[in-house]
């Protein structure tokens, strides 16, 4: 049986975050949009045009003064920004996925079972799968392919 999650106001959402401990910055010439900080995450949430609250920007662990955006590289997960990218720990998503559920948990909005089994990045780039709707032909070289053609020149020049 499935629980009805109540959404709640913008404003119950701020008051909500506050007394959970959330540093709250208002967003520099608005009055709709509020930065939120904890665990040394961060995210941005926006009033609605009907009084609700939304997500403004996904949540992400700070990295200097910017939000970054984690990365899913199939063997490894990053913390992505504009200028940086570095190599996520055990730290890094455990706070991330404690940020995310406390912020789900104000604004009102369904925990999913996949979502709370751990942190769920932004995007995932797999490199074996990177490219692969091209055609053949218009395909970067992998580092396995062009060992086979560096192996098979090799092996004609001996034989001649």
């Amino acid at each position: 049986m499935t629980a009805k999650i109540e959404q709640r106001t913008f404003e119950d959402a701020v008051s909500w975050l506050r007394d959970h401990g959330f540093d709250l910055i208002e967003a520099p010439g608005t009055q709709t949009r509020v930065f939120l900080r904890k665990y040394n995450c961060s995210a941005a949430i926006q009033k609605t045009e009907d009084g609700g609250v939304k997500i403004f920007a996904y949540p992400g662990y700070m990295v200097g003064s910017e939000i970054s955006k984690l990365v899913n590289r199939g063997y490894q997960q990053f913390l992505k920004t504009s200028k940086a990218e570095i190599p996520a720990t055990a730290d890094h998503l455990k706070a991330l996925q404690q940020f995310s559920e406390e912020l789900k948990e104000a604004l009102g909005l369904p925990s999913l079972y996949n979502e709370s089994l751990g942190t769920v990045s932004e995007s995932y780039q797999y490199d074996r799968v990177q490219d692969r709707d091209k055609p053949a032909v218009d395909r970067p070289k992998r580092p396995w392919e062009t060992v086979k053609v560096k192996a098979a020149a090799a092996s004609k020049k001996t034989r001649a």
